[in-house]
Formats: C-alpha cells, structure tokens, sequence
C-alpha cells in the first residue's frame, strides 16, 4: 500500500513537471508567433511608406542632384568624403519624414522602434564599377539599430545623359544600379508580446497553481488516509484480545456452572454481558453513554471480584471506604476501574491494590501495582487515543490502545483529575479525583480477592 502510494505520488510529481514544460513551451511558441506577426506588421508598413518616401525623395532632388553627385564622384570630381556628405545631405529631408511618421503612428502607441536606410552598393552599368566598397548609411534614428529582427532589399537605377564636351553632337548616357536595405527594430518588444499575453500567461499561471493545489490537496488526504487505514489495521489485529477478559470470565463461569450449581455466577454472567455492550459502544461509537445508573457501594466489590474471577492468579487488594450511592453512572466507574487494572495485569502485576475512598468533596480512586512501570518518556502520551506503550518500537503488550484514553475521557465529563507515578521494575499508580457532593460517614470495608 504505502509503495503503490509513493509511485502514484511520483507519477503525480512526473506528470505535474511535464504539464509545466508543456506550458511553458507552448507560452514560448506563442511569443515567438506573436513577436513574428507584429515585425512583420510593422516591416509591412514601413517598408511601403519608405518606398514611397524615396520616391518622392528623388523628384523633390533638384536638377536630378542624385544622379549628379554620382556622376560627379565616378568621373572623380570629387573625392569620396565629399560625396558622402552631399549624398546624406540630399537625404536629410527623407529622414525627417520617417522620423516623423515613426514618431506619430508607432511612438505614441508604445512601440520603440529603430530604422535604418543603407544604400549596400551603387554600381556604374554597363561596366560594372563599383562606387562604394562598404554601406552607406542614408538614414538611422537616434536610437541605434542594434540588432535588426528583420530587413527588406530593394534595386533600382539612375540614369543621367549628357553631352561629350568634345563632339557636342555625341550624347553619353551613365546608369548606375543602386541596392539599398531598409532595417527594423523594436526595442521593446518584450514589453509590448508579454502585455498582449497577459491575459494567456495568466490563465496558464492559473491552471498550473490550481493542479498544484489539488496535487497538494490529494497528498495531504492520501497522507490522512493512510494513518486512518494503519489505525483501523491496529483496531482489526488487536480486536480480540480486548474481549478476551469479558469472553473468558464467560467461559470460566459456564464451566463452573457445568460442574456444580452456583448462584453467585449468575450474576457474574449478567455483568459480563452488560461489560460486552458496553465495550461495544465504546468501540463503534466512542461515546460516553447516556443511560445513567447511580453506582452502589456494593458495586465497587462487584466489580473486582469479576476480575479476581477472570484473573485467579492475581492477587487484588481491595478497600472500599464508602457506604452511598454515589452521583456517578456506574458503567463509567466500572469502566475506568477495569481498564485500569486490566493495564496493570497486562504489564506484568501479580498484586493490584484498589482503594476507594471519599472526603465530603471528592471520589478518590487509587490503583497501584506492582508490574514492570512505565517510563517517563511514555507518561506524558498515554491518554493519547489509539496510543500504546512500547520498547524499541515494538509494542510487547497486545491491546487497542483505548482504554486509558477511556479512562481519561471519562474523568474529564466529571470535571475530575487524574494524575500517574511510575517507576521501572517497580510499579505503577494512578490517582484519581473526581468531585462531587457530601456523602454519609465513610466505613472502612477492606476486602482481600486472590
């Protein structure tokens, strides 16, 4: 039981972390799904606007600047610090327009995003020049593209005609191909997936602590089962030797009656009967009874004569100082008597010593034997339920560990104490106190049973 419950538990634990990684990928695809959809919608939208905006860049370029500043530099007119800085001032006007187009439709909504416009190569056709060995970069934001997520290419031509300053007849045309590259960013584009899978993240969150309190929940009720079934365990191994004292005073009756006619035993026999009820009830309801009968003071002597007649190899000292009916259900009292001393033969006692007495306030019980003792570690756990006193964790003695617990349930409904001395090899005594109201002038009734 207790190994099929560790591997249902760990294939608990085990299915628990696989639905954590299936979360958490599924939450990592998810954002991966997410992030593409948003580059690619912003990549869409910038792209067609720089498109346009180079467009209207090139007509806005006065006297086909582009192309002469190109020209310029392939015919070596100027060097190429020159052209560089007239290209990108050509470009100026082209660059505010996006930063303030990025500025209107991205910023404002939370998006920081970072462009950048670079011309990769500018290739003189048809020879195949090539004007520039490294990017130019036409345009980029204030903030740096660091790590562009996605890009778009782009190739066109400019052509420009001129005539031979030699043959003014003869008509020379120059083309060159230009490939650019636009760049994206968006620098917070963590922030910006992670709120709009909030609500996702949330609700897998969710699930996961609501799997993780039922696991909780089913171990802690797994945990209290089992101690239930080892109790209920304890109570089936140990239910039969808790009739045995009732069962064998029966049959110890019935064969004396089989040999000679007796009419003390029959009353015995009734006790007996009304002893196995009671121990029922107490079994299955664990409550105290509701029916009151007043004990008598004969009562007590009945009481440890069924012992000494069950135990005849125990010696029972008995002294009754009382003469009234007292407040008391007698159940009860022959309860906690019986369990009493029952424990001290089970512990080895040959001499049980019983004495009861009353002042004008209380009932006072004293039980002392002279059997193996209790030790102190033990005394404090005793009146626990289903507790048992053992040595080197192995319970010597059989029994269900109810009966002091009994006992102690009992004084407590009267408001009484109860208190133990032991001592090891020695013996045992419990003293018990329980009020109630004046009674008649005690007589000393000191009565030996062995």
């Amino acid at each position: 039981m207790i190994t099929r419950s560790k591997y249902l538990l760990s294939l608990f634990a085990a299915l628990f972390l696989i639905l954590l990684g299936i979360q958490g990928y599924f939450i990592y695809k998810t954002y991966q799904v997410k992030e593409r959809d948003i580059y690619r919608s912003i990549h869409d939208q910038l792209t067609g606007y720089t498109d346009k905006l180079e467009e209207i860049g090139v007509k806005e370029m006065r006297d086909d600047s582009l192309q002469r500043i190109i020209l310029r530099y392939y015919n070596k007119q100027i060097n190429k610090k020159d052209f560089l800085a007239s290209f990108i001032k050509d470009k100026k006007a082209t660059g505010e327009r996006l930063s303030h187009y990025i500025n209107n439709h991205y910023r404002n909504i939370g998006y920081d995003i970072s462009t950048r416009i670079q011309y990769n190569s500018i290739i003189h056709l048809p020879d195949s020049i090539k004007l520039i060995d490294q990017p130019i970069t036409v345009y980029e934001t204030k903030n740096k593209v660091k790590n562009p997520k996605i890009s778009s290419t782009g190739t066109w031509e400019t052509s420009s005609t001129q005539r031979d300053s030699k043959n003014n007849h003869v008509e020379r045309k120059d083309t060159f191909l230009v490939k650019s590259k636009t760049e994206f960013e968006i620098a917070n584009i963590k922030s910006i997936v992670f709120k709009e899978l909030s609500l996702l993240i949330i609700c897998c969150i969710a699930l996961l602590f609501a799997v993780l309190l039922l696991y909780i929940s089913t171990v802690k009720n797994l945990i209290k089962q089992q101690k239930q079934v080892e109790v209920l365990h304890t109570v089936v191994d140990n239910i039969s030797h808790e009739f045995k004292t009732p069962i064998a005073t029966l049959k110890i009756a019935s064969k004396a009656l089989k040999k000679e006619w007796n009419p003390d035993i029959l009353p015995l026999i009734d006790r007996q009967i009304i002893r196995l009820e009671n121990l029922m009830l107490q079994l299955h309801q664990d409550e105290i009874l509701t029916e009151i009968t007043a004990v008598k003071p004969e009562d007590w002597g009945f009481f440890v004569q069924d012992l000494a007649f069950t135990y005849p190899a125990i010696d029972f000292d008995f002294k009754n100082i009382v003469s009234k009916v007292l407040p008391f259900d007698k159940n009860l009292m022959e309860t906690i008597i019986k369990n009493l001393c029952e424990n001290s033969v089970k512990y080895g006692s040959s001499i049980v010593k019983i004495k009861i007495n009353n002042t004008p306030n209380n009932l006072e019980i004293e039980i002392s034997d002279n059997g193996s003792g209790i030790e102190n570690k033990e005394l404090k756990n005793i009146f626990e339920k289903f507790y048992r006193i053992q040595s080197n964790n192995i319970h010597n003695t059989k029994g269900l560990g109810l009966g002091l617990y009994i006992v102690k349930k009992i004084i407590t409904k009267y408001n009484g104490k109860i208190s133990v001395f032991s001592q090891l090899k020695t013996g045992t005594t419990f003293k018990i106190t329980i009020p109630c109201e004046s009674i008649h002038p005690k007589i000393d009734d000191t009565q030996n049973f062995s």
